[in-house]
């Protein structure tokens, strides 16, 4: 089997690094591009030197072309919304695989990803790429529909430096909590509380978002009922999760046809 060809997206980033990093060590896989936003201090640079490891002969650019004519077949893809978009219709148009993990995204942002995905990509998009994230999800499915008349509350926190919030992965759990309960998570979420608020509002579903230090991502979901409390939690230890799973996502998208799929489709959880 010929190695699938890759071009990392949003290289000059933390977990630009870590996918730099796990397409170059993946027996499978082939690093022909890497790109980076205008003006990034990382264009320029070999990728393997950006991401702390040994050259591998791959400057970091923010022009597409150039690895597209090498053949790509993949994008992995942790960058900004907009750039995200733009690269879901080179996609379409090449009938590439695009990997998103891009967070902060509109519900203008979604549409288009999503129509792309009807044009020809074959995209696998999610808020979190960890296998035990995509787990934990499930899990809070199906306690947010046995526990009805629970209240549900998600706190998450991140590295001081992370700029959307809530996270990707905390709207993915909401989203979660959300199809539980069969409701809209847009007309029954909860992002902020300041002041005299009253009681809360039976049904909603609440967020609560911490920022600080070097933390790489810690989630909890609360169903907080009549004398009891259930916490369902997960911490990340390593970028490396998010890589490994993109990685093994683009692998998985490689063989399916065009459209818009998750990572629990990736797993096997939508079987």
């Amino acid at each position: 089997m010929s190695k699938l060809r890759i071009i990392v997206a949003g290289a000059g980033g933390r977990m630009g690094a870590a996918n730099l990093r796990a397409v170059a060590t993946h027996p499978d896989l082939e690093l022909v591009g890497a790109l980076d936003r205008p003006g990034s201090s990382a264009l320029g640079k070999d990728a393997g030197t950006l991401a702390g490891a040994e050259p591998l002969g791959v400057t970091i650019s923010d022009a597409l072309l150039p690895a597209v004519m090498k053949g790509a077949h993949a994008i992995i893809d942790f960058s900004a919304p907009a750039a995200s978009v733009a690269l879901a219709q080179t996609a379409a148009n090449l009938g590439l695989v695009h990997i998103i993990g891009t967070t902060g995204c509109s519900e203008a942002d979604d549409a288009a990803i999503a129509e792309a995905g009807r044009n020809g990509a074959r995209i696998v998009k999610s808020g979190n790429f960890s296998p035990g994230m995509v787990a934990l999800a499930v899990l809070v499915e199906k306690a947010a529909a046995a526990l009805a008349d629970y209240d549900v509350e998600i706190l998450e926190m991140h590295h001081n430096l992370k700029v959307d919030a809530p996270s990707g992965t905390a709207l993915l759990l909401g989203e979660a909590a959300a199809r539980g309960r069969d409701i809209s998570l847009k007309d029954n979420s909860v992002r902020s509380r300041d002041g005299h608020t009253g009681a809360r509002q039976a049904g909603t579903i609440g967020f609560a978002t911490l920022r600080g230090g070097n933390v790489i991502g810690d989630h909890s979901v609360i169903l907080a009922g009549p004398s009891e409390r259930i916490e369902l939690t997960h911490r990340a230890q390593d970028r490396t999760i998010y890589a490994n799973g993109a990685t093994r996502a683009a692998l998985w998208a490689a063989n399916q046809p065009a459209g818009l799929y998750s990572m629990a489709d990736v797993l096997g959880l939508n079987d």
